[in-house]
């Protein structure tokens, strides 16, 4: 998921620098759908990196009550699972952003005189 969500990030960043013609509403179209995946994929995550963060607090919680080494093991294999699902999530959260931040550009580009509220400022901290 990691490589597809920076691979379209790219893909959408170099149509947005193209000075040709484009087909803007078409692309927007596509921008619209990828947003809407990666939004269910970023709640999914969510979900899940929740209920490991909460097993994880609970089994630190135990251990603390009544140690056991079994519990450690547990507590550190959690834990292990649960970075990387951290820095997944943080890289869904900040790729969707930026794709509002691409729509906003297309929507721009379409509409050139609408009044619409649009964002101008492009965050720059996906990689």
């Amino acid at each position: 998921m990691r490589e597809r969500i920076l691979t379209y990030l790219k893909w959408m960043d170099d149509i947005l620098k193209q000075q040709e013609s484009v087909d803007y509403v078409e692309v927007m179209h596509r921008h619209e759908r990828e947003i809407q995946f990666f939004q269910h994929e970023r709640f999914i995550h969510l979900i899940v990196m929740c209920l490991f963060a909460i097993a994880t607090v609970i089994v630190f919680l135990t251990n603390m009550v009544c140690f056991n080494i079994s519990l450690v093991i547990l507590f550190l294999a959690l834990l292990v699972l649960l970075i990387p699902y951290i820095r997944h999530y943080f890289l869904l959260e900040n790729g969707v952003q930026k794709m509002y931040y691409q729509y906003d550009e297309l929507y721009k580009r379409i509409h050139p005189d609408a009044s619409a509220p649009v964002f101008d400022k492009k965050p720059g901290y996906v990689k």
